[in-house]
């Protein structure tokens, strides 16, 4: 099968704007096609407290939504679960390629075997995020709650090898690690595993938690603002690593580590574009302020900004909850989940 990749249309959300409580149609979705998940993560609040039911996203509401965004860009198919849980995941990748639209989503990496790979290559995913959080079994298990280690790095080696054997180019391969106290001292290793593992592209990923925390998601783990002599130095060591092995570093955003761990200006909050930029559903519809929010804020009840099931996106977008959120967003004060996001806590 012949699939053009996309660029990734991270220049869309830079020319959108957020000086009026009103806004353009988005120009990204986050599909959350699952909430169930086969893993015990000790970042994630689903590992804690029920959030939703546990439900896949149904066809008629995947298409019901797609359908109302003609002009999105980019579409990312994850939330609290996982999305390879997914039966039709295949099937939603060729509904929104058929649309021209770039596709992505996090995995933990379990179910990667050749057919499901091949499946996603098949229907033309442009990018897959792996997150491994652990550069050997025993960290891992610790963060992740399974002993899946050793499996996950021989599946995400076989994938790039069967890319490469055929010369397929997508999808866009990238393994990710939460900055973590506990485990930022891993970091060159991690650089080297993903080099040995044929990834050429390494995140760390943002922790993010409420007020009180839960599980290793905490005030102490996190590397924000915090960050010791040693901390600073594995990530240099990283960096250098990266360079000699052609593993590129990232923190979450595409931002520079060093910059990501440090708060930018009074507001952190006011940079962030995603309520004029994005919508984010979850497996039942529900529609919430982005990806992040369920990380940051407990109760969806307090942060819901619509239902796709009873009503349009249009009605949602430039709605009195959406218009509200803006505007909070815009101030001093910002909505509770914005408090701890991640553009705040960014490592």
């Amino acid at each position: 099968m012949s699939v053009t990749t996309l660029p990734d249309p991270t220049r869309y959300f830079e020319q959108v704007t957020q000086t009026h409580a009103q806004a353009a149609p988005p120009v990204c979705l986050y599909l959350e096609v699952t909430n169930r998940c086969n893993l015990l993560c000790e970042t994630c609040p689903r590992t804690f407290e029920a959030l939703e039911p546990p439900a896949d996203m149904d066809w008629e509401l995947f298409t019901r939504i797609v359908d109302q965004a003609p002009n999105v860009k980019r579409a990312v198919l994850h939330g609290v679960g996982e999305p390879m849980l997914v039966a039709e995941l295949p099937r939603m990748i060729r509904y929104l390629k058929a649309r021209g639209v770039y596709v992505l989503f996090n995995t933990n990496g379990t179910l990667l075997r050749e057919k499901r790979f091949a499946e996603l290559i098949d229907a033309g995913l442009d990018e897959l995020r792996v997150s491994l959080d652990a550069a050997d079994a025993a960290s891992y298990k610790l963060v992740r709650g399974r002993p899946f280690f050793d499996r996950i790095v021989r599946d995400v080696r076989h994938m790039r090898l069967y890319q490469d054997e055929r010369g397929i180019a997508h999808p866009k391969i990238s393994l990710w690690l939460t900055g973590l106290k506990e485990t930022i001292q891993e970091l060159p290793e991690f650089v080297r595993l993903a080099a040995r593992m044929m990834v050429r592209e390494v995140h760390l990923q943002r922790l993010v938690f409420d007020e009180a925390g839960f599980g290793m998601a905490r005030p102490q783990s996190s590397l924000f603002e915090q960050t010791d002599a040693g901390e600073l130095a594995a990530i240099e060591a990283a960096q250098a690593i990266g360079a000699e092995l052609g593993v590129t570093l990232d923190a979450s955003g595409a931002t520079e580590p060093g910059i990501s761990l440090k708060q930018q200006g009074d507001k952190p909050w006011s940079g962030c574009r995603r309520p004029w930029s994005l919508m984010y559903f979850t497996a039942h519809g529900r529609a919430l302020p982005c990806c992040i929010a369920p990380f940051s804020a407990r109760g969806y009840e307090t942060y819901t900004l619509g239902d796709a099931r009873t009503q349009s996106l249009d009605e949602m977008w430039n709605g009195g909850a959406y218009q509200d959120f803006r505007e909070a967003l815009m101030s001093e004060a910002p909505p509770k989940p914005c408090q701890n996001c991640g553009m705040r806590w960014s490592l």
